[in-house]
């Protein structure tokens, strides 16, 4: 694979930088050792026997070369091992030595058509964009040798293996010509040509269930290098790539995808509102970016937009007091326990269109906002399941947000008692992210609910327990358990110890204890199960409807003081 003339390997710079360590390294010495040499004995070796080194699954690229999407650890690790057996052959003219010279000569060098290797041209290439050390790596194959004050990875690698190899040539000198030799012809590595990137990336997905594959961001890092290092600004992108992808790290959590690849995504949405775009089919996020050669990463202003809105978010989840007020956090904190991901986008949307030079927004314009989509994104989780429908009139919102048209869902307004009909029918159980949205809302109508932290984890509470009607049989609806009325959100910490108790026993966890060691456990930051617990002897049906009753009376008239039911 290595000699074949129409090798010319190039590891691109959207690929991750080279991460084999001495343990790997050691490994792969072991095994090739062990496989070469069985039992310490050259003689016992077999011919016909070879040793599965892994697939390379490469692509050619524009430009002929061609571009390593898996196998670049191992690639670049036996490019080293190779290069480190060289000086051990180039001086002796024996005929096994020089054979194996020659071998090693076409791996590592392109060569003429006689096979005289050009000591300048190398088969391998590395423009790894966040690779500071990768120059070594061409420097070390070139020349063979290791300067004192080299600390890379690939220095540490190379200078293993020298001392691997000299302590073989003094345990088994005569052995070196058959180990190198055997490596070159029977360990095996399957090349896997693609006919494009994505085919090439599909593979890789597919073969590798141990490495990670590349993101879309991976990609997107590509173009911007190959962007900035044209303006001259390579070193000064990499440095504020790095910075960007640590903070997009701490502040993005997605199911799936890299955070990276989740502050696309946000951007995309605004991106997709100033092109008017309102069709609820959305592109796959390499699919729009890769548009017009990635005319949109070819544009300084899309990376000063990209690292502006992910400052926001980390404002956002970190609770940032000097940005927003009082107003804002409280419902922000509501959204983050929605039924859905939509209002990421939206705010999204939203932020960069309205924000001002310094990056901020008019915190009263935002709060009206907020509480539109929160009413907006609640009703229709309940009259219309499922993101893909709420897509249409989302998206509508969005260009209608880049145009400056104030968010009204106009044409998707609801009939208040066909709501309150919905609502009274609906199945409120706890696997269904709305039941917890609905209940985190209705905390906070509370006006004397103090902000929560957004690192405390909470749990949906049956204030009636579920062991209690088992073992009572009390609720004459057995409706009534699951009901919103019956549900409040809890700590989790309090819930767990909270669980299953009688209302008289769950009453000293909301509202906090001295334990027999004098340790005072705090009650619960939800100011009305604590009101609930200082009020109540008992919770019994009659409060659970009752608070449902009031429950749905406040949520219907949010959604008429939003403008968002016909009567509104």
């Amino acid at each position: 694979m290595f000699q074949d003339k129409r090798a010319d390997f190039l590891i691109p710079d959207y690929q991750r930088p080279y991460a084999w360590g001495e343990a790997e390294c050691q490994t792969l010495w072991d095994d090739v050792l062990a496989f070469t040499i069985p039992d310490n004995d050259c003689d016992k070796f077999d011919d016909n026997d070879e040793y599965f080194l892994g697939p390379i699954v490469t692509f050619k690229n524009e430009q002929g070369k061609m571009e390593v999407i898996d196998g670049q650890q191992r690639l670049t690790t036996l490019m080293l091992l190779l290069r480190a057996f060289y000086p051990c052959f180039e001086k002796m003219e024996d005929k096994a030595s020089r054979t194996t010279r020659e071998n090693i000569e076409q791996c590592i060098w392109k060569t003429d058509q006689f096979g005289t290797p050009d000591m300048s041209a190398l088969k391998i290439d590395s423009e790894v964009a966040s690779d500071r050390d990768k120059g070594e790596f061409m420097e070390i194959l070139k020349s063979g040798a290791v300067q004192e004050g080299q600390k890379s990875i690939y220095a540490a690698n190379y200078r293993f293996f020298v001392q691997k190899i000299d302590e073989f040539i003094r345990d088994y000198s005569g052995y070196l010509p058959y180990l190198a030799t055997r490596i070159m012809q029977n360990c095996i590595l399957l090349p896997i040509e693609a006919e494009s990137q994505d085919t090439a990336l599909r593979i890789f997905s597919t073969l590798n269930d141990r490495g990670k594959p590349l993101s879309d961001s991976d990609i997107f890092k590509a173009q911007f290098y190959k962007f900035y290092t044209g303006l001259g600004k390579k070193d000064d992108f990499i440095q504020r790539w790095k910075e960007l992808e640590e903070l997009c790290e701490r502040v993005f959590h997605p199911t799936t995808g890299t955070p990276m690849d989740e502050l696309f995504t946000r951007y995309m949405y605004y991106v997709r509102a100033k092109m008017g775009i309102k069709q609820s089919t959305t592109e796959a996020l390499r699919k729009f970016y890769e548009k017009d050669g990635y005319a949109l990463l070819k544009d300084q202003q899309t990376f000063e937009n990209l690292v502006v809105l992910a400052h926001f978010w980390d404002d956002v989840y970190s609770q940032n007091v000097e940005r927003f007020s009082d107003e804002v956090l409280r419902s922000l904190f509501v959204l983050l326990y929605a039924p859905n991901g939509m209002w990421t986008y939206l705010v999204s949307v939203y932020f960069m269109q309205n924000r001002d030079e310094k990056g901020m927004l008019d915190n009263g314009a935002f709060a009206v906002f907020l509480d539109k989509i929160t009413g907006f994104i609640w009703t229709y989780a309940v009259t219309n399941p499922g993101v893909n429908a709420l897509r249409t009139p989302v998206y509508a919102e969005m260009v209608n947000i880049v145009n400056d048209i104030p968010v009204t869902f106009a044409e998707y307004r609801f009939d208040a008692e066909k709501v309150r009909g919905m609502f009274a029918n609906f199945s409120f159980h706890n696997a269904r992210p709305i039941t917890k949205s609905m209940l985190m809302w209705w905390a906070f109508q509370n006006e004397g609910q103090p902000l929560l932290s957004a690192e405390t984890a909470f749990e949906i509470e049956h204030i009636y327990a579920r062991n209690r009607q088992n073992i009572e049989q009390s609720l004459k609806d057995s409706r009534s358990l699951e009901a919103l009325g019956n549900k409040a959100v809890l700590e989790k910490k309090i819930n767990i110890r909270a669980a299953d108790y009688r209302f008289g026993d769950k009453k000293k966890y909301y509202l906090g204890f001295t334990n027999l060691r004098n340790q005072r456990k705090d009650g619960t930051k939800n100011v009305e199960l604590v009101k609930i617990a200082e009020t109540y002897s008992d919770f019994t049906e009659e409060e659970i409807q009752e608070r449902e009753r009031r429950m749905m009376d406040a949520f219907i008239s949010f959604l008429q003081s939003n403008g968002l039911t016909n009567e509104g």
